[in-house]
């Protein structure tokens, strides 16, 4: 739900108006934009808006599964040199990623999911 709202604020369809202190939408354009009805149809439609660099480190991760430890990014990215950590951090910030102290995790299985299912199969 979150995410559904934050990209509606994104795309401009609902805006918070100071001067008469609440929220205003635009209910034709919402009504009329396709909402995917899967979780997971959403999340790779809202993927498509990143940057090529945070997609790719989403995929990257989602190939290790649910989550990855901070101590394995940093070999990856002197192996791979990559700045996946920086990418993460932009994916958190989105809603795509939670952050603990010793790891990055999908905030949603549906993300990861999403996420896999970008990769090329041949990399």
């Amino acid at each position: 739900f979150s995410r559904l709202m934050a990209s509606l604020i994104t795309e401009g369809l609902l805006q918070f108006r100071l001067s008469c202190r609440r929220w205003v939408w635009d209910e034709e354009s919402i009504q009329s934009r396709k909402i995917p009805d899967d979780v997971a149809e959403f999340f790779t439609h809202a993927m498509g808006m990143l940057s090529p660099d945070h997609l790719n480190a989403l995929c990257t991760l989602s190939c290790f599964g649910a989550s990855i430890e901070i101590s394995v990014i940093k070999i990856l990215e002197e192996g791979l040199e990559l700045q996946l950590q920086k990418s993460f951090d932009a994916a958190v910030s989105e809603g795509f990623l939670d952050k603990t102290n010793r790891n990055y995790k999908f905030s949603h299985d549906r993300i990861q999911e999403a996420a896999y299912s970008r990769v090329d199969q041949d990399e």
